[in-house]
């Protein structure tokens, strides 16, 4: 039976029937149960089409089941697990069910095989994950999941644009490997890049992000952006400029992240530095590249949401994730920073931890496929992510300067979410074979070589060496309180004050011609008033012979006029 539901509607199911639950365990039991459930149908569903519907003449295919979706549907079924386990305290039910529909609708989108399903998902993750940053309830969340909301729901509406396009040109909605080079297939690869945060459309992810809950920000991390990677995987597979994209993706967030002060930002930044190697990946379009694509999608879910559970359990105890309000921390909370150490470790691919078992796939692919370039931009956003994620964000949470706070240490449920994602990512590094057996395409990979270890060994401890030399000579951005402008500020500080600028002269020429329009208008008015009024010349009494002689001469018009033609 487990076959013939989408396993989309589990989760549907479960976030309707939890506002009539009992609040407290049961509820939290139920949270945690839907997700081990459809993680268990994720992975025993045969592959082909499995649940197919007919839609006003379309035929709707729901669950597309092969080792792409699985791999992308199975990583999925796991955060939702570990982030609901991270949200045990919660009561809210609004963040519990917003929790349970965004999960959904993104394994949903993973599983549909047309386009038109997709477009039913892909806003329905957009329309429940603003709840998670409205959950915060202050003036700045709200403002913020407005923006949030018009950015998420603009991508759907470019791509259902381009989905009417495409079955305008071809007639078929099937959601396949597309070519560039039409209006449709540039919407759809717009909309993709819009929730995949590509350059210049990426400040979205830093503004909401971070805007969020404690625990909303840990669920959001999982989610959109990975589902964006897996549409892009599964539609535009070897389309080279995503090899550029992704480049520059890797590339930009380093410097914001540097000189960021906000923590959550900062993870922010390096998510979207993470997702360049992804889009590289796709680019690239080998079986080599999409498997590091995936397997990298798969790692990095886990550290990223390490990473944003450690920074968001130091929130949750001292109400602050700002790097200048923290520091000490490691006296009275050693395991929550123990457990962000295993997080920077994996996110800066050393050994034994999972990035490098996933990032090196991608590295070995960009190599052999002769992109010396790209490697090599490649190379230094790997050595940049140890410095403002595997270095910066431990550092300035629990080892700089004493704060001179000493706050509890995490709460048991938000140790036990952190100690299992934890131990994920340390298994993944020592015993890849499992990931590796989940991947799309075959894995002829071994990334313990003395000469990758040694390589990146180097990378490392020269990053290290780098980031030391850096504070001890003062060049090192300092940690203050700032507000970093990014691209966010054109449409939220230049375009308002360009609109407030223009409103006054616009304003009086658009009144100037309404004045104009109402002088002529009356004295149309008063002429014809004049002609055909009470008093107007047509009303007046005309002798018999002055009518006789003009209608001979309508007469006589009408008769030439017929001779002409």
């Amino acid at each position: 039976m487990l076959e013939q539901i989408p396993t989309a509607f589990l989760y549907f199911l479960a976030a309707l029937a939890l506002p009539v639950l009992p609040r407290g365990a049961i509820r939290g039991v139920v949270l945690l149960a839907i997700p081990a459930i459809a993680a268990l149908q994720v992975w025993s569903l045969p592959l082909g089409n499995l649940v197919q519907l007919e839609f006003f003449g379309f035929s709707l295919d729901l669950m597309r089941v092969d080792k792409l979706s699985r791999v992308f549907a199975l990583i999925f079924c796991i955060a939702a697990f570990l982030g609901n386990l991270y949200a045990w305290h919660v009561r809210d039910i609004v963040q519990q069910v917003a929790a349970l529909m965004y999960a959904g609708a993104a394994i949903g989108a993973v599983f549909a095989g047309d386009l038109i399903t997709l477009f039913f998902y892909w806003e329905g993750t957009a329309i429940s994950s603003v709840f998670l940053i409205w959950a915060r309830r202050t003036v700045g969340s709200f403002h913020t999941g407005m923006r949030y909301l018009i950015i998420q729901v603009g991508s759907g509406v470019i791509l259902l644009a381009g989905v009417i396009l495409m079955y305008v040109d071809t007639g078929s909605i099937a959601f396949e490997r597309m070519e560039l080079g039409s209006p449709a297939t540039w919407l759809i690869f717009l909309s993709f890049g819009i929730k995949c945060a590509f350059p210049l459309l990426h400040n979205w992810l830093q503004d909401s992000y971070p805007a969020a809950t404690v625990t909303g920000t840990v669920i959001l991390s999982a989610f959109t952006t990975k589902l964006a990677v897996y549409a892009l995987a599964r539609g535009f597979a070897g389309t080279e400029i995503l090899i550029y994209i992704g480049a520059i993706m890797t590339l930009f967030p380093i410097f914001f992240a540097e000189i960021e002060n906000d923590l959550r930002r900062v993870l922010a930044y390096s998510l979207n530095n993470q997702l360049g190697f992804m889009v590289v990946g796709i680019g690239i379009g080998t079986e080599m590249s999409l498997n590091g694509t995936a397997s990298h999608a798969f790692a990095h879910i886990l550290y990223k949401a390490l990473l944003f559970m450690s920074v968001g359990a130091v929130m949750f105890r001292t109400g602050t994730s700002k790097a200048s309000e923290l520091g000490g921390l490691y006296r009275t909370m050693p395991r929550t920073a123990m457990f962000c150490l295993v997080g920077a470790a994996s996110i800066s691919a050393f050994p034994l931890f999972s990035g490098f078992v996933t990032k090196s796939l991608v590295m070995s692919a960009t190599a052999e496929e002769n992109y010396p370039w790209i490697w090599a931009i490649m190379l230094f956003a790997s050595a940049g992510v140890l410095s403002h994620s595997g270095i910066k964000i431990p550092y300035f949470t629990f080892f700089a300067h004493d704060s001179g706070k000493r706050p509890k240490e995490a709460p048991v449920h938000m140790q036990l979410a952190m100690g299992i994602t934890a131990a994920l990512c340390i298994l993944i590094g020592i015993f890849p074979e499992p990931l590796y057996a989940l991947l799309p395409y075959e894995v002829e990979y071994q990334p313990y070589t003395v000469g990758h270890v040694v390589t990146q060994l180097q990378l490392l401890c020269f990053a290290l060496l780098a980031f030391c030399f850096l504070m001890r000579t003062g060049i090192h951005p300092a940690e203050i309180r700032a507000i970093n402008l990014d691209t966010d500020w054109t449409y939220r500080r230049m375009l308002p004050r360009l609109i407030q600028w223009l409103s006054g002269p616009v304003g009086g020429i658009f009144k100037g011609i309404e004045i104009l329009k109402t002088t002529w208008l009356k004295g149309m008015i008063i002429t014809l008033y004049h002609s055909f009024g009470p008093q107007g010349r047509t009303s007046q009494f005309w002798p018999t012979g002055a009518m006789v002689l003009w209608i001979a001469v309508l007469l006589g018009i009408t008769l030439m006029v017929s001779y002409a033609s």
